[in-house]
């Protein structure tokens, strides 16, 4: 009796295993069409590749599929990634039409549809995903993003800050500049020369409220012009892309409240 029950219960194992074995040999194809250019040889067209993935075999994220393909079938395929865990922004691309961290951006598992990977919409491009984006950061630095003061603590060490002053940076010192927010909003598309960007705005707003800096008259002078802040027309597309869930545009609009009842 006893072996009789062992033996069934091997057979079912062994049906299970085949059953596994059978599911893991199924594959699930999804096609990337990413986007490539190679400055190298300007006289060939920007234009999209498709490349074949299984499923089956590959991490849950678009970042991990375009590893992947660099890996496996295509070393000539450029863009930029570090952290894998959104939090340095190197791989913010425009994934499925939206801007957005591929490291963030877990992949569409209906193979029936083709995922279309391009770089950040309305930027130079340097080569195949990675957008150049050297004027987008001139610009976080023309805000002087760092503590000003023109006195030192009594106590010669720290700046110290209430708890309630802290709580107001919050939703405003996450931002990664990845720059997905700017990328997304038509009104940097056309002015981008002089208009600052929800990012960059959103980091300006963050200096502006710091308890701790002494530099706010000057900091609202460099924005009380037509084109670095007014540009924004509150078409919230910075919020709906932001990958950290940030809203640039509420930071925008305080802004401009200040410089309205200054």
């Amino acid at each position: 009796m006893f072996r009789s029950l062992l033996r069934q219960q091997t057979t079912v194992q062994t049906g299970f295993r085949g059953m596994a074995t059978a599911a893991a040999q199924t594959q699930r194809i999804k096609k990337f069409q990413v986007y490539r250019w190679n400055p190298d040889t300007p006289e060939i067209e920007p234009k999209m590749k498709t490349y074949e993935v299984d499923l089956n075999h590959c991490g849950p994220m678009v970042l991990d599929a375009i590893l992947k393909i660099k890996n496996e079938q295509d070393p000539t395929l450029t863009f930029r990634r570090s952290c894998r865990e959104g939090i340095c922004g190197s791989c913010a691309m425009n994934i499925g039409g939206t801007n957005t961290l591929a490291c963030l951006c877990r992949i569409d598992t209906d193979t029936s549809k083709d995922l279309k990977i391009y770089p950040l919409p309305h930027m130079f491009v340097v080569r195949d995903l990675v957008p150049d984006l050297t004027h987008f950061y001139k610009q976080y630095k023309s805000i002087q993003p760092y503590l000003q003061r023109d006195t030192l603590p009594a106590d010669g060490r720290e700046n110290l800050q209430s708890i309630e002053d802290r709580a107001k940076l919050d939703g405003l010192y996450e931002c990664i500049l990845c720059a997905c927010c700017s990328t997304s909003c038509p009104s940097y598309w056309w002015n981008q020369q002089q208009y600052l960007g929800p990012a960059v705005l959103m980091q300006a707003y963050r200096w502006l409220i710091d308890s701790r800096d002494e530099a706010s008259k000057i900091r609202k002078e460099m924005l009380q012009n037509s084109m670095s802040l007014y540009r924004c027309h509150t078409i919230m597309n910075c919020a709906r892309t932001c990958p950290k869930g940030l809203n640039p545009g509420k930071a925008i609009a305080e802004i401009k409240k200040q410089l309205a009842f200054d």
